[in-house]
């Protein structure tokens, strides 16, 4: 009898509701947001926002940092932080465009060099925190420093004296390359689309909307690879075990510092992308670019569930939290609403996100 009551209340076997699965689910804020800012959106915007044209234009910055956000979530369920990121957008774009204009080099070399260089820059960072013992957030915010000021001495040296180098555009235009990293995927789909009278077109009857611009491509292969590695992979269990208890996940055979070192390494490997899509993009870099990005790729991680404590969080949720920060941020302008309200949103949702994510979270696990 006593056997039978210690296995129905054994919380091994024990069924769980519905919507308490749903609860634990890391990303159920952050989609919960998109619904509200939508809603918020659908009765103060003007209507063509959520036209065809008007989602591609807030889902283009939200792709943007996007894939900084989803680099950024993978590292905090690992259990650090990266305050570079922004620095390393304006450090490896520079890198980028110097292989291009001053080396003269075609994209196919420029690219997997810029790559490499990122990679080596995530494992600076990732050593220096693994081997010093010292708090990634010390260390990466020294190198947000040190990046930047890269940067502007880099630029100075390329450039003899500016802080802008130009010239990407000229030399990137007929590489076979260039389409897969800049402007608009599948223009050709959008005509026959605007021909049928399926999408908006101008009085010469182009389309509106000439295509989908590739970072939002980028972004949505990035969330579903970082999500099936998340979950479908033990490269994933290594990931949330390194962030939840490094020392148990070490003592159970998980290579808890390499796993933290190539999170570092991916982290930055996101930086890159975007630093090429932005220098390809625009035909130039400059040092300002990727100016305080860190800042809100973290703060849309947190928005998607991300614990700053580490072991927990989602990439699909960063997905989501990236897509709120690019609603807020177009959206405002299809308002009469001050687009500086923009910056007290950033840290409202912040402060709501982590109380929201912790009350969640205690409420479903008893945790107190």
């Amino acid at each position: 009898m006593a056997d039978e009551t210690a296995s129905t209340t054994d919380e091994r076997v024990k069924s769980e509701s519905m919507m308490t699965g749903l609860m634990k689910r890391p990303e159920l804020g952050a989609i919960a947001g998109v619904v509200l800012v939508t809603v918020f959106f659908l009765f103060t915007a003007d209507s063509s926002m959520f036209t065809l044209s008007g989602v591609m234009n807030f889902m283009t910055p939200a792709a943007q940092l996007g894939i900084l956000a989803i680099g950024a979530a993978l590292l905090m369920i690992g259990g650090e932080f990266d305050l570079s990121l922004g620095s390393m957008i304006a450090f490896i774009g520079l890198f980028f465009a110097a292989c291009i204009t001053n080396f003269e080099l075609s994209l196919i070399m420029a690219i997997p060099l810029t790559l490499l260089f990122a990679a080596v820059v995530g494992a600076i960072n990732g050593q220096i925190v693994i081997r010093s013992g010292l708090p990634s957030f010390i260390v990466t915010l020294a190198f947000l420093f040190i990046y930047r000021g890269l940067s502007l001495v880099g630029l100075k040296w390329a450039t003899d004296g500016s802080t802008q180098l130009r010239g990407v555009r000229a030399a990137t235009e007929d590489d076979f390359l260039t389409p897969i990293f800049s402007g608009d995927a599948f223009p050709g789909l959008f005509v026959k689309l605007g021909e049928m009278g399926l999408i908006d077109t101008f009085a010469n009857g182009k389309p509106k909307v000439t295509g989908i611009p590739v970072e939002i491509l980028w972004f949505i292969v990035i969330a579903v690879l970082a999500t099936y590695v998340l979950l479908r992979t033990p490269v994933g269990n290594w990931i949330f075990a390194s962030g939840g208890d490094a020392n148990a996940a070490s003592n159970s055979g998980v290579p808890v510092r390499s796993v933290k070192v190539s999170l570092f390494m991916v982290t930055a490997g996101c930086a890159a992308l975007v630093a090429i899509i932005t220098v390809l993009d625009s035909g130039s870099t400059d040092a300002r670019r990727g100016f305080q990005k860190e800042f809100e790729a973290i703060i849309a991680a947190v928005i998607g569930g991300c614990l700053l404590t580490g072991g927990y969080g989602s990439a699909i949720g960063a997905f989501f939290g990236a897509i709120i920060f690019g609603m807020v941020l177009i959206g405002l302008s299809y308002t009469q609403i001050d687009q500086d309200w923009y910056l007290v949103f950033l840290g409202g949702m912040l402060l709501i996100a982590v109380l929201f994510n912790n009350m969640i979270r205690k409420r479903v696990t008893g945790e107190r």
